[in-house]
């Protein structure tokens, strides 16, 4: 059951891989070298997309729950090779998003990030963009709390910013973002642009589904 949301929110918390950033491809490519760096057979493209959005160890348990410590570690350490040797380039932010986060800004609104990312991923990936960390009054990482679904990181986030649940929209690409919302009492925006499609992001309780984080400023002048 998706939580219903307040006519015009105070606070509005991003997802950042498939919802900000167009990362997806990248992720899987990565996920799919470390398991080879570890010496373990690769898992499928649907199995890597169904992990984004979790903190890595969160993620690990589901693909890998048969390897030990030992091999995890070893996949861990070839996935983080692998992304952060990659071109910046390689993650680009989706078109359009910078100057629709400053319009949101510029509007009014308090903006957060509540991500699967370990934070040295996303201070690198806000230091390729650097106008735009300053546009967040808040950033946490998964590495930082406890991983999505559970609500505990966008607690926190409601509580550094002094928001309450129903003042709050939390807008992202997969059901983890979606389960987490709801597990917190915030209303769940869907974008479309990353992992999980419409039908799956409305089932889970998003309670609309956009096509992209640039139709938020439209979507929110309309109401």
């Amino acid at each position: 059951m998706s939580v219903a949301p307040c006519d015009r929110p105070d606070l509005l918390v991003f997802d950042w891989d498939g919802t900000l950033m167009d990362s997806i491809a990248l992720i899987c490519r990565c996920l799919e070298a470390a398991f080879a760096y570890a010496g373990l057979p690769g898992r499928s493209e649907a199995d890597y997309r169904s992990i984004i959005g979790l903190g890595l160890n969160d993620a690990l348990a589901r693909l890998a729950p048969e390897a030990d410590a030992t091999a995890r570690e070893r996949i861990l350490e070839g996935y983080r090779r692998c992304y952060f040797a990659a071109d910046p380039e390689d993650t680009p932010l989706f078109p359009g998003v910078e100057d629709s986060l400053r319009s949101l800004r510029e509007a009014g609104f308090t903006l957060a990030v509540a991500t699967g990312k370990a934070r040295r991923g996303l201070d690198r990936a806000l230091a390729a963009h650097p106008s735009l960390g300053s546009l967040f009054a808040v950033t946490r990482c998964a590495d930082e709390t406890r991983s999505k679904p559970h609500p505990q990181m966008l607690q926190e986030i409601l509580a550094a910013t002094g928001t309450a649940a129903g003042a709050a929209w939390m807008i992202g690409d997969t059901v983890h973002d979606v389960a987490m919302a709801r597990a917190a009492g915030v209303a769940a925006l869907g974008v479309s642009c990353g992992v999980d499609d419409v039908a799956t992001l409305m089932r889970e309780g998003a309670f609309a589904v956009l096509s992209g984080p640039t139709e938020l400023p439209r979507f929110l002048q309309a109401l």
